[in-house]
């Protein structure tokens, strides 16, 4: 879920980062910073289309480009929002499947909200899914 991005210097001396595939922009000091920002630009821009209840789009190949990806806990909500989709299911299909209130679902699907990992793990369940992980070693830079 690495999201190709665009770095451009930006004429007051600061680093402009824009998606590929989705729309919006933010900036930092430098490209580190940029990308430290790209995240949570991201997270705001997956978290507005959860609300909209929309698809959130697949990343394109990177193609050498720098990548922005989700915090490992928005990775985790945001699997939710798909397995959920996928089997047709509205919040609230998810909320009685889990015996939950849809305000809890609202919070469990919110990536600015700090939801367990077993909250997260009981949704995928109830999806016909599971998570598993993967660990790398960091490129260098």
């Amino acid at each position: 879920m690495n999201y190709p991005v665009e770095l451009s210097r930006d004429d007051n001396d600061t680093v402009m980062l824009r998606f590929v595939d989705l729309p919006g922009a933010t900036f930092g000091e430098d490209e580190a910073d940029a990308l430290a920002n790209g995240v949570d630009l991201l997270e705001t821009i997956i978290n507005g289309l959860i609300t909209d209840r929309k698809d959130i789009p697949a990343a394109s190949e990177a193609a050498g480009r720098p990548t922005v990806r989700p915090t490992l806990l928005g990775a985790l909500k945001i699997e939710v929002y798909r397995a959920m989709r996928s089997r047709g299911w509205r919040k609230a299909d998810l909320a009685r499947n889990m015996g939950l209130n849809p305000r809890q679902i609202d919070r469990l699907l919110d990536l600015r909200h700090a939801s367990t990992v077993a909250q997260l793990d009981q949704a995928l369940a109830v999806c016909g899914r599971r998570a598993e992980i993967e660990t790398r070693e960091l490129e260098a830079a």
